[in-house]
């Protein structure tokens, strides 16, 4: 019998397996894997809503202020529908809350603070040339007076509102006052301002005696005339 011979199989080598090359570190090049880079790029899935009995979608539960005692979001919401609560009710007269409510007649002081604010400007604006506007600034103090424009500006009295508020004078506008209540406009403008605040001088003040007119001294009595004597003889 022949002799078998064996034959060899010769395995082929394996090919090595290459690392894909890394790009260089450059400038503005990130150095995080692309896989890194791909699973960030994913959205985070939304969070699963629950239902109710009824079909609605329930609101997600609010979480309180880390590391705070679980039922104080629960007493703050108590605590602020209290005080809504207490809002909607008036307060009792005599309350410290009742300051906070609009006083009554808002209305009125507000016209009363404008209407004084115009007549304030239109007396600055006539007393640059007193003497010929007298008159109208008299009428407009006035009506100041009348109709007590000056308490909506916190002063109690009219002459207070003069000292404070305007650079006439407390006594120059108390005259132009008189003189409107007292005369009238033609006489008041032909007589002028200063005769009429001579006049309103005198009439405040009628227990003064009112200066007279300087008369001459009376004339002395004259001497009775001496009889004539006889003329002398002439001596020679």
């Amino acid at each position: 019998m022949g002799k078998k011979t064996s034959k060899k199989v010769v395995s082929k080598p394996k090919a090595k397996k290459i690392a894909p090359a890394r790009p260089a570190k450059g400038k503005g090049q990130s150095t995080r894997p692309a896989a890194a880079s791909a699973s960030a790029s994913k959205q985070a899935p939304e969070p699963a809503r629950t239902v109710d009995a009824s079909g609605a979608d329930e609101p997600k539960r609010k979480l309180g202020i880390r590391g705070a005692a679980p039922w104080a979001a629960r007493h703050a919401a108590k605590h602020a529908a209290e005080a809504r609560a207490r809002a909607a009710v008036p307060p009792p007269p005599g309350s410290a809350r009742a300051t906070i409510r609009i006083p009554s007649g808002a209305e009125e002081i507000k016209a009363k603070i404008v209407d004084l604010h115009n007549a304030i400007g239109e007396i600055k604006t006539l007393r640059k040339n007193l003497p010929a506007n007298f008159f109208e600034v008299g009428m407009v103090l006035h009506t100041i007076q009348a109709r007590k424009l000056y308490e909506a500006r916190g002063f109690g009295t009219f002459e207070a509102f003069l000292d404070r508020e305007l650079d006439l004078g407390k006594i120059t506008s108390l005259r132009l006052v008189r003189i409107v209540e007292v005369f009238y406009r033609e006489p008041a403008l032909e007589y002028g301002l200063e005769r009429l605040l001579y006049v309103m001088n005198i009439l405040e003040a009628p227990d003064k005696p009112v200066p007279a007119v300087p008369t001459p001294p009376p004339a002395q009595p004259a001497k009775p005339a001496l009889p004539l004597h006889p003329p002398m003889p002439v001596k020679k």
